[in-house]
């Protein structure tokens, strides 16, 4: 079948991802191929001293995807898209979403529509919630991070705020746009397990933390309990409901697009990296890494004990998953390249964006392995691994420092896996977690082979890059679309992306080179050494 005739048919199959930058839609035919795409670029707002998206901003941004991917369909294919096989929703992780009653929803629409936000979106992004995450953590004996839902109510508690007693319902971005798009209150457990711990057993909620904390706030006497304002747990494969008519005016505001289409349980983007990378299988693990970075190691048991560095979540079927996951990335490098651009345009050179990333990219390969001392620290914002609550961007040397091009561009690559590396240690070195397999996607890995070489050299393991990952969690949650309608086999997930989507294609992979790994580990010493002068840059420069 043609991707036309797979489109008129409505066999296609729709994945839509948020990220931090772009919104993201891919359309899929059944052999899990993409035919189409469409985006959005966005940006996320400092507002009253809170990271976050606005609700505006979210439909726009979905509806003007949409209306991308329909250009594109239009232009490659000449036809409408009028009915799909199934549809996804996938976004970013964590942060809070409190909506409760504010009156009528107005004509037209459902019910659930008066059931409005209460606070502003507050986004991963946001670091305020440290004293709630370590009580919690205390509390559970278990590892909170502060970018948890759970972390974030708590904190909303303790702070007082006003509309903490009106909450009906709380989820995540991805289970917002579920929600109104659907009507279902419901959530893919992998996102779920982000927003407060699930027990791998029953692929639910965690039931005895759920009492604690319950009964930890008790005496503030809200009229409501954790379980009856969170969203049902469900797991990939399973059905979460149909577009509704309006949902599907949302979507696509030409109104070509019809209501009744199935969708799969709506998703984090660290499980739909899992997915993209064919690393849900028990140890596996992938990397991503771009505006911000996480490795995701699906493990064989429980970890002997929490650890501040390690996030607890699971797969989108429900396997426990240790997770590293960093503000920053790639945010800083790319301020340094867009530098140079800047410095190509003043010389009157044209410029080619990828040109450039390719050859400082592969020019800072030739750079000292240590990077002749350079330490640079990528800290756009906070960073909880590091335990720092703000950041400052720094470039540290002293005077006898081999302070070149090469070096400074290798400081900032070394600079993006760090702090990862720094919480993947605690798991291979002291916990003795093993790992078959890494695969890595995100936009460090554009420039070919370069961002392979550093990580390999930063986890000191083999790293494989697929064609595919490219397309990134927006395919991941088509794949994970498709899984939920179109397979008649039955297959667990690890089952179907082996045999059905990836069929033992593994990537190309790069393995650690021991010079790379002993210049990398002596980066990092000196790396951890210097953390306290980013703290001291946050104190003293505002």
């Amino acid at each position: 079948m043609t991707p036309r005739e797979t489109i008129i048919n409505g066999k296609a199959i729709l994945g839509i991802e948020f990220g931090s930058t772009r919104i993201k839609a891919v359309l899929i035919d059944q052999e899990n191929k993409p035919i189409a795409q469409g985006s959005h670029e966005w940006e996320n707002q400092l507002h009253d001293g809170i990271w976050t998206y606005s609700t505006e901003a979210i439909w726009y941004g979905l509806a003007d995807c949409y209306a991308d991917l329909r250009k594109n369909v239009k232009k490659d294919y000449d036809c409408e898209i009028e009915v799909l096989a199934s549809i996804g929703i996938s976004a970013m992780m964590h942060g809070y979403m409190a909506f409760g009653p504010t009156g009528t929803a107005s004509h037209g629409a459902p019910a659930s529509e008066a059931e409005k936000i209460l606070v502003p979106f507050r986004t991963w992004r946001n670091t305020n919630t440290g004293q709630a995450a370590a009580e919690l953590s205390k509390l559970f004996n278990y590892n909170i991070p502060l970018r948890w839902s759970i972390s974030h109510i708590y904190q909303a508690i303790l702070d007082n705020e006003e509309h903490v007693p009106g909450i009906t319902y709380l989820t995540t971005l991805a289970g917002y746009i579920h929600w109104r798009l659907t009507g279902e209150k419901v959530l893919g457990i992998g996102d779920a397990s982000g927003m407060i711990p699930v027990d791998p057993e029953t692929k639910n909620y965690n039931a005895e933390m759920v009492k604690k904390f319950n009964d930890l706030i008790a005496p503030k006497g809200f009229p409501w309990k954790l379980e009856d304002i969170l969203p049902q747990c469900i797991c990939a494969g399973q059905k979460a409901g149909f577009l509704t008519p309006h949902g599907a005016q949302r979507l696509d505001i030409s109104g070509h697009l019809k209501p009744g289409i199935p969708f799969c349980p709506p998703e984090g983007d660290a499980g739909t990296g899992m997915v993209a990378t064919n690393a849900v299988k028990v140890r596996t693990g992938n990397v991503s890494a771009g505006t911000s970075s996480f490795s995701m190691i699906v493990l064989e048991k429980d970890l002997s004990k929490p650890n501040e560095m390690i996030d607890m979540v699971t797969t989108p079927d429900g396997s426990l998953v240790a997770m590293v996951h960093c503000n920053n990335c790639t945010s800083d490098i790319n301020a340094w390249v867009k530098l140079f651009k800047e410095y190509q345009q003043l010389l009157g050179i044209p410029v080619d964006m990828n040109d450039i990333y390719g050859k400082l990219y592969n020019y800072a390969l030739t750079g000292d392995k240590d990077c002749g001392g350079i330490i640079a620290y990528n800290f756009i914002s906070g960073e909880p691994v590091a335990g720092l609550q703000e950041g400052r961007p720094l470039v540290v040397r002293s005077a006898n420092d081999r302070f070149n091009l090469a070096n400074l561009m290798r400081a900032n690559l070394y600079a993006t896996v760090a702090v990862l590396k720094l919480g993947n240690d605690v798991l291979f070195k002291e916990e003795n977690v093993q790992v078959d397999r890494i695969t890595g996607h995100g936009g460090l890995f554009k420039t070919p082979g370069v961002g392979q070489k550093v990580l390999a050299a930063a986890l000191n393991s083999p790293i494989s890059v697929m064609e595919t990952a490219g397309e990134g969690g927006a395919w991941g949650i088509a794949l994970l679309a498709n899984y939920a309608v179109n397979n008649p086999k039955g297959l667990n997930l690890a089952d179907y992306l082996e045999e059905v989507v990836f069929a033992g294609n593994t990537g190309i992979e790069i393995a650690p080179d021991p010079e790379d790994v002993a210049g990398f580990n002596k980066y990092i010493e000196t790396y951890k050494a210097c953390i306290p002068v980013d703290q001291a840059a946050v104190d003293c420069k505002k």
